[in-house]
């Protein structure tokens, strides 16, 4: 048994290594992401969501080009998965709510107030361009956020 836990762990250590994460980005903006050996094949889900430069083997630039959520593969010489990284593209700032409803993502800017900014309720676009059907009504009033809250 002593020996079958640290092939056990080791078996295991690859898919803990490269677990999925996730990189948020205000739209219009980028990001340097360093990858922990040489990339063979880098791959986007959407390129209309986010936009990848390969800068060296080792670094690549992530550039939001619209609204969503997609994500970015990054494969190593042997063709194994060495990256998988969600990408959440939205608004400017940090005052932010996404609400994921199944495939549709409704986006909203808060201050004192939220405003919805994409979603069913506004052009009837759910995440990717399909169209939405409203699985829960949009709010009949403006939605506030709590000044207690961070």
């Amino acid at each position: 048994m002593r020996k079958l836990l640290p092939s056990l762990i080791l078996a295991l250590a690859p898919a803990t290594a490269f677990a999925a994460t996730a990189l948020d980005l205000p739209l219009d903006q980028s990001a340097l992401v360093t990858l922990p050996g040489p990339a063979r094949d880098v791959i986007v889900g959407n390129p209309s969501i986010a936009d990848v430069s390969v800068a060296d083997r080792r670094h690549l630039v992530v550039t939001a080009k619209g609204s969503g959520v997609t994500n970015l593969l990054v494969t190593d010489a042997s063709g194994r998965a060495m990256l998988s990284e969600e990408i959440v593209v939205g608004a400017v700032g940090g005052n932010r709510v996404a609400l994921f409803n199944g495939p549709q993502l409704q986006s909203y800017n808060c201050t004192f107030r939220c405003e919805q900014v994409s979603g069913p309720a506004n052009g009837g676009q759910a995440a990717g361009g399909a169209p939405a059907t409203p699985a829960i009504p949009p709010p009949s009033g403006p939605i506030t956020a709590s000044p207690g809250l961070p």
